[in-house]
């Protein structure tokens, strides 16, 4: 008992030393709120992190029953070889899209203001569901410690509102703080974690016998068998959010070099096309993506290999996948017991912190869904300590809302949860195709392009085999819930709370939001090509109409011309001022009166051009 005390303390101290600080000077240094490669690991890696204690478990869940458990390995390699493809993937658009947006900057630049729009919305509810699953998960983990699990769903609902609110006060306090408290439970996590596999190989060396089968595994044919493994590999593949989430949240990382490119760059300097690869913010963002490539298939791998080894899994002995493994590993350990209930414990915090990252990445959506004209402009605001607190209030109330809908009960939200990502990713790799072939020749180009292809067609497979996979589950309403979402947002734009004129986009991005350099010139030529994209679907509406003689005038002017990605960026000339400098000295035109004979805005306007 006394050993395992004394190893769990000394695991302690190392992973909370080797959590990062942020220092006061930083804030002046680097601005407010921005985060160095540590911190970046815990606050945008947690959630993939946390797949580890639920993917698999939910793969094998889909198998054994079957007694199918054995060819749980081709399901591995699926997982394995599909996050390698899309790190590779999210790895180069780093270099393209590195000031933030993901998938949401990428479509504006390269695809339609349309597909923006619903990448948009999709990722706000996959942000949402993320928080909701995450913290009834933890809820669920702390009940079944307690052997109360499903007893009653007030219990499920109060706990994950509780963890979620931990995480929601946690986020407001500023990301340097947070990131802390994160990186030392994932600190704890990774050394418990090689304790427990240390301890289960003991146990398979001692010859520990595997659980014998409770009940006999259903007969399937091998239709049935394909379509069982399809839904255990789909099942097992949900942390890819991870990938839009470092893409999404680049803007709150530190352009500098990590340490340890520093001192590559300094004495391995051979290497000097590695730690280019690596340098600045998307190099450090390519280090937690680096991570990503194989974090999923080694632990995938690891758990799978010892679930069968020992025959345990979901539901074994009233415990997790997880739980079975860790009572087997910890017990070789003297005092083991301690070990396990630490171990489950942390699942706990570790599962409520995974809702960290869709804290971090609602926020960096949702200010520049406002700046579109996708939210009303109350809700962004930030405040001294780089936090858009009011989004992450907005996202945490509407989270519990949907906790208390679905009773507390993870199983209702879960079929929602991991489909949408695949959205984004299939416009992530339609935007790096087109960006492909528009500024690469030969070879390059050639090659460039149809791997971009191959992940959009990867991309595109999984997410019908998620929907597949989790139809039975009430996957079907994540496509009704795509498409209500598609319209619903379309119906604020063209409302007038989608209206934006430069002055107020310039308010937004500049003043309240307080983004500056790239990031913000990025965000104000969005906003422009969607303000063209509203007037463009008025005049579509108008027409429509008209078809039927019902003539309806358009309210607004023609918008401002967003104009060329390239120059309102200002690639040559990062010093150069907003593109919306321009018309903050003009004062504003009084709204046109509609026109009396009922003709649209633009005729108007050819008409008083020609007076």
């Amino acid at each position: 008992m006394l050993f395992s005390i004394a190893l769990l303390l000394i695991i302690v101290f190392l992973a909370y030393r080797a959590a990062p600080r942020e220092k006061e000077e930083h804030a002046h240094v680097h601005g407010v709120g921005q985060i160095g490669l540590l911190a970046t690991v815990a606050l945008f890696g947690v959630d993939y992190f946390t797949s580890y204690y639920y993917a698999t478990g939910e793969m094998m869940h889909a198998l054994h029953p079957y007694g199918l458990q054995k060819y749980a390995y081709i399901g591995v390699v699926i997982i394995a070889f599909a996050n390698f493809a899309f790190g590779l993937l999210y790895m180069y658009s780093l270099g393209i899209f590195n000031e933030g947006g993901g998938s949401y900057t990428a479509s504006m630049r390269y695809l339609a203001p349309t597909i923006s729009l619903i990448v948009a919305v999709t990722l706000i509810q996959d942000y949402v569901l993320t928080i909701v699953v995450s913290a009834l998960s933890g809820g669920d983990q702390l009940l079944s410690i307690l052997n109360a699990y499903g007893r009653n769903w007030v219990w499920h609902f109060l706990l994950g509102a509780i963890l979620a609110g931990v995480t929601w006060y946690l986020t407001i306090r500023g990301r340097g703080e947070s990131a802390q408290v994160v990186f030392t439970i994932i600190g704890i996590f990774v050394l418990l974690t090689l304790t427990m596999g240390i301890g289960l190989l003991i146990a398979h060396l001692r010859g520990v016998p595997a659980v014998p089968p409770v009940e006999a595994p259903e007969a399937v044919s091998l239709g049935q068998a394909v379509l069982h493994l399809l839904r255990g590999s789909m099942k097992g593949m949900v942390a890819l959010t991870g990938l839009e989430a470092m893409s999404n949240g680049i803007q709150f990382v530190k352009n500098e070099d990590a340490g340890i490119v520093k001192w590559g760059k300094k004495r391995l300097p051979r290497f000097k096309k590695l730690w280019e690869f690596y340098s600045g913010k998307s190099g450090i963002g390519r280090f937690v993506q680096t991570s990503f490539l194989f974090y999923g298939g080694l632990t995938t791998l690891f758990l799978t290999s010892f679930a069968i080894r020992f025959n345990v899994f979901d539901g074994t002995f009233g415990r997790t996948l997880v739980g079975n493994l860790a009572v087997i590993g910890f017990e070789q350990i003297p005092g083991g017991v301690i070990l396990f209930w630490a171990y489950q414990i942390l699942a706990v915090m570790m599962l409520a912190a995974a809702s960290m990252t869709a804290f971090q990445d609602a926020q960096a959506t949702e200010w520049r869904d406002v700046a579109i004209g996708e939210i009303p402009e109350f809700v962004v605001y930030r405040d001294p300590r780089g936090t858009f607190t009011r989004s992450v209030t907005a996202t945490f109330v509407i989270a519990v809302i949907i906790m208390l809908l679905v009773r507390g009960q993870t199983t209702i939200a879960v079929p929602f949860y991991g489909i949408g990502v695949f959205m984004p990713i299939t416009a992530m790799g339609l935007a790096i195709r087109r960006h492909v072939l528009n500024h690469y020749t030969g070879c390059a180009r050639r090659w460039g392009s149809l791997g971009a292809s191959f992940a959009v067609a990867l991309a595109v497979t999984v997410f019908f085999g998620q929907l597949i996979g989790k139809w039975n589950e009430g996957g079907w309403v994540a496509l009704l819930s795509f498409t209500l979402l598609a319209v619903a947002a379309h119906l604020i734009l063209i409302s007038p709370l989608g209206y934006r004129e430069p002055r107020q986009i310039h308010r937004i991005v500049r003043e309240k939001a307080r983004v500056q350099g790239a990031m913000g010139s990025i965000v104000e030529w969005q906003s422009l090509k969607m303000q063209e994209y509203r007037y463009a679907l008025l005049i579509g509406i108008a027409r429509f109409f008209e078809l039927f003689g019902v003539r309806r005038p358009v309210r607004y002017e023609k918008p401002v011309a967003a104009g060329d990605y390239d120059h309102a960026l200002h690639v040559d000339h990062p010093e150069a001022p907003s593109l919306l400098e321009q018309y903050l000295d003009v004062e504003p035109e009084p709204e046109p009166e509609s026109p009396a004979d009922g003709q649209s805005q633009e005729s108007v306007g050819d008409e008083e051009r020609k007076a």
